[in-house]
């Protein structure tokens, strides 16, 4: 049975998938040949509900190119695959869901019954990003899917492995190591799920904002000179003041200040430093005195240089705070209202004005149980209090005024004093799944002590053991690493790994694995309580290569592939998950998790932006896969895949790759047509050893594509790889070779057909086999109809054929014919000659080498270049122009073949309006504003267009030189 016309990838890639799946292709150790190494990766986790994404795409096709090639050449491979439990993701679906069903909410339900209610949405999301990965391709040992909630209580499925196990005893270790602890520091909180959340799910969104500008006036009335200065040091206002000024964006946070900040160098404030100032707002009996202190934070070129410092809701305050031992009040509950708990306000504030008068300590929960909130302000929205605050203040006259110029009815302009406010764009924090803005809070939450075990992982890198790329992750690395503060690792949530500490009455911890160990640890009688809180999703996914291979248990998998070879992921998560994997292996079981660590970034558009919903830019890998096929997507992503470079989707790339992938198949097909391949035919397992130059000459071409290739895989230059296979599969093979091998199939020599037949067929073969890794699905299906194997293609065997096999004959001969080809016909191009129309050529200088080259192939050349005749002359006729192909040069009479005026009108119109582009295209480029202001996609593109027209109108200038030569 003959092959179809085209490859059908809908009905293909089902077919292909599922009997890679039934013979368990993707097995651990698969296709290994007994004597090479492991090769093993583990994928990066997508969210158990999540669904594909083409930064999933993008990703794991990298890693199956890897995989599938390592498999090949005949190591023993595991990818091992998994979901994450996504503890806020899963729980908000779950919630979702419920709502949507009308089901009883989480609250109704209780925790016991709503976490069945979570393992049943588990249950039915897993299939979906599982699925969606396998229609990528991704030849992960399925049958070793882990989990990271695997083996938990309620797990329906806690026999096949158990993950959950792994995560509790390495938090118990950990603890008895004095490695975590309970404490109480700011963290991102979400008021909406109300629980603490990693930087990585914070979105920093520009909004329109508001800076208040306010008075805080001087304990006792006191006074002090106010001077500001110019650059050269001359005066330019002097008074005499009662307050400081403060600008802010959160006037509901000034409840809580504990001292206003300046920085040391800052003259205007030096008079001032160590007095006490009043917060003013709030009940005028009871207000608050605070003092003024100095830091190096507060900028004194910004607002008025004077920072209020809240520690309990600002980072920065935060860090004020805890070195000038400021106490830190938090003002909100969690769900981001205005507290409404504790003694009333007048008790709170005398018991904090006897803190910062010295006159009184306070525990640190202490200092969190004390509500400083004025009972008019509790259990108002913040922003309800923002609004409140800002009344209160300006009513009582200590807003900083300004003046406005106004025209009153009668068209007179008057000027009138306002409070000064600034608008302008703040980046202001907001859930990435909530979409509410999170507040900084102070909350008891676990950490990890993470500088006690971050040396290893910081030796590791630095030592070369682990290497990062491209290298400029390593300074990231380094940045982040030597700069690292506890990790936050508890979330208020339900989903997750329940924290594995007990509590007394009296409020002591009991940490072991089981409740009947703590209260063993408590003793009998003494009543327990569990911490609610779960585990931070990274905790868990930061031990998935032990956790994924088996530990704590002595399993053959932790021997044979662990440490893992590369791990494969975006350069966004290299603190949060690759920093901490280091960090949480090197501790656990004082080993480094993998070799190499290859960082991508964010998948963007065409034109280099970010994809948003919100843009309307989102591409659904699964459409592109139901248009073009998942070779051409795969194709795709390992082109764009340049180490360190900008990813660019563009689907005109795409739909060219599907073109690519037909250009294979069309080859496969005139194989077949002259029978040398087929469905029943034997493979071509044998290098060929030909007598014709043109056979010679692509052996040596796959041994040279071979080498590129491995190259280029080896070093993590997917997009060189790529590149290397389609210009040899499409240029050098479907081309070149196909076109050059037909006189030879065609011809009356049986000899030189036989063995074209064979080489043609054993090419076919290596372009199969070196494409199969980034194009499995077109490379399976054409090794199923092209012979009969004993393997499936994804165990094809890895070509291992070299330069060696050059020739440098056939190399030096076919090489100059391809190049004579080309010549005249970018001459013909550029002068616009008729594409079928056959003119003469004059041979003005050739060695010996260069006749027989082209005598060898005359038919061929005077067919592909349309060569009417060849004749010598020592000098070019009038009327020609030139064209040289190595040491060798020829003319090409076309004086009375096109009109040169009329060409040559054409080319300089051409030019002109080129010209005119590139002065546009030079003068935004060139413009500093431009460059500053407009956004770094748009200014990329304009260079583009910049460079690309210049291209054109070179190419246009020799087109017109040529013209000059008639």
């Amino acid at each position: 049975m003959s092959m179809e016309k085209t490859f059908n990838a809908a009905e293909a890639e089902a077919r292909i998938s599922a009997k890679w799946l039934a013979e368990k292709c993707f097995a651990a150790g698969a296709n290994w040949d007994g004597a090479k190494d492991s090769f093993s990766i583990v994928i990066p986790p997508p969210n158990v509900t999540g669904s594909l994404h083409m930064g999933h795409a993008f990703n794991n096709t990298l890693q199956d190119i890897l995989v599938r090639w390592k498999r090949m050449q005949g190591f023993d491979t595991l990818w091992q695959p998994g979901t994450d439990h996504a503890g806020i993701a899963t729980q908000m679906v779950t919630e979702r869901e419920m709502a949507e069903n009308g089901e009883p909410t989480r609250a109704e339900m209780g925790r016991e019954a709503f976490l069945q209610r979570v393992w049943q949405q588990k249950a039915k999301s897993r299939g979906t990003i599982i699925g969606q990965l396998q229609r990528l391709g991704a030849s992960c040992d399925w049958d070793r899917e882990a989990f990271t909630m695997g083996g938990a209580p309620g797990d329906p499925d806690a026999s096949e492995q158990n993950f959950h196990d792994a995560v509790i005893k390495v938090f118990v270790e950990m603890y008895n190591k004095g490695l975590i602890y309970r404490g109480k520091r700011l963290v991102n909180w979400d008021p909406k799920f109300e629980t603490a959340i990693s930087d990585l799910e914070v979105e920093n969104i520009e909004v329109a904002g508001h800076m208040w500008h306010f008075k805080y006036p001087l304990a006792g009335g006191a006074t002090y000179e106010y001077v500001e200065k110019d650059e050269d040091g001359n005066v330019t206002l002097r008074e005499t003041r009662d307050y400081i000024s403060i600008a802010t964006t959160r006037p509901e946070t000034m409840l809580g200040d504990g001292a206003v900040a300046v920085h040391p160098s800052d003259e205007r404030y030096a008079p001032i430093v160590g007095k006490l100032c009043e917060i003013p707002v709030g009940p005028k009996e009871h207000r608050r005195l605070i003092p003024i202190i100095t830091d190096d934070y507060p900028d004194p070129d910004f607002g008025s240089g004077a920072v209020k410092i809240t520690g309990a809701h600002d980072f920065n305050d935060y860090g004020v705070a805890k070195r000038g031992s400021i106490p830190c009040y938090r003002l909100m509950d969690t769900k981001a209202a205005m507290r409404a708990d504790g003694a009333p306000y007048a008790e709170a504030a005398a018991i904090a004005q006897e803190v910062a008068d010295g006159k009184r300590t306070l525990t640190e929960s202490e200092t969190d149980a004390l509500n400083l909130v004025p009972e008019d302000y509790r259990g108002m929205d913040r922003f309800a209090a923002r609004d409140a605050v800002v009344a209160a203040i300006t009513a009582e006259g200590l807003a900083v005024m300004t003046t406005e110029t106004v025209t009153d009815e009668d068209g007179a302009e008057q000027t009138r004093a306002i409070p000064m406010v600034e608008n302008k764009p703040i980046m202001q924090p907001f859930g990435d799944r909530s979409k509410v803005v999170i507040e900084p809070m102070l909350t008891d939450q676990w950490f990890v002590d993470a500088e006690q075990i971050v040396t290893p992982a910081l030796d590791a890198v630095r030592d070369g053991t682990v290497k990062i790329l491209p290298e400029s992750g390593e300074k990231t690395y380094y940045h982040w690493l030597e700069n690292i503060e506890p990790w936050c690792i508890s979330r208020q949530l339900w989903w997750g790994h329940q924290i594995p500490v007990w509590f007394d009455a009296d409020g002591n911890q009991y940490c072991a694995t089981t409740e009947a160990e703590a209260q063993a640890q408590a003793g009998a009688g003494v009543a327990l309580t569990r911490d609610p809180d779960v585990l931070d999703t990274w905790f868990s996914s930061g031990l998935w290569p032990i956790g994924t291979l088996g530990w704590p248990e002595p399993t053959p998998e932790m021997e044979k592939y662990f440490p893992t070879s590369v791990l494969v992921t975006g350069q966004d998560i290299l603190f949060f998950w690759v920093a901490r994997m280091m960090m949480m292996q090197l501790a656990v079981v004082d080993e480094i998790p993998f070799h190499e660590v290859y960082l991508h970034g964010l998948v963007r558009d065409a034109k280099g932006k970010k994809m948003s919903k919100s843009v309307g830019n989102v591409v659904d890998p699964l459409d592109v896969i139901d248009e073009f096929g998942a070779d051409a997507l795969r194709f795709s992503s390992a082109a764009m895949a340049a180490l360190g470079g900008v990813l660019k989707l563009d689907m005109e790339r795409i739909k060219g790759y599907r073109n690519f992938g037909t250009k294979l198949w069309n080859a496969a097909r005139f194989a077949e047509l002259y029978e040398a391949v087929g469905a029943d035919a034997a493979a071509k397992t044998t290098q060929p050893t030909p007598e014709a130059t043109l056979n010679k000459w692509i052996i040596g071409e796959v041994g040279r594509t071979r080498e590129a290739v491995d190259a280029a895989l080896a070093d993590y230059r997917f997009n060189d790889a790529a590149n290397a296979l389609y210009a040899f599969v499409w240029g050098t093979y479907c081309d070149w070779y196909v076109e050059f091998s037909k006189p030879l199939l065609q011809g009356d020599d049986a000899a030189a057909k036989a063995e074209t037949q064979a080489t043609l067929a054993w090419a076919l073969d290596q372009c199969i086999l070196m494409l199969h890794p980034i194009m499995p699905f077109i490379t399976e299906d054409l090794w199923a109809q092209t012979a009969q194997r004993d393997t499936m293609c994804v165990h094809g065997a890895w070509p291992t054929i070299g330069a060696e096999a050059v020739d440098p004959q056939a190399d030096a001969e076919m090489n100059w014919v391809i190049g004579f080809i080309e010549g005249i016909r970018s001459a013909r191009a550029q002068m616009n000659v008729p594409a079928g129309l056959y003119i003469p050529v004059v041979r003005l200088e050739a060695d010996a080498t260069a006749r027989a080259a082209y005598a060898n192939n005359k038919a061929l050349i005077d067919r592909m270049a349309r060569i009417e005749s060849l004749t010598d002359a020592d000098t070019a006729p009038k009327g020609a122009i030139s064209v040289a192909v190595g040491a060798a040069s020829f003319a090409l009479p076309l004086k009375d073949i096109i009109d040169v005026d009329k060409e040559r009108g054409r080319l300089e119109k051409n030019l002109g309006k080129l010209d005119k582009e590139i002065k546009g295209l030079s003068g935004r480029v060139n413009n500093p504003k431009f460059a500053v202001s407009a956004p770094a996609e748009v200014v990329e593109e304009a260079r583009a267009n910049l460079t690309a027209r210049e291209g054109e109108a070179e190419v246009v200038r020799a087109a017109l030189a040529r013209l000059a030569e008639i």
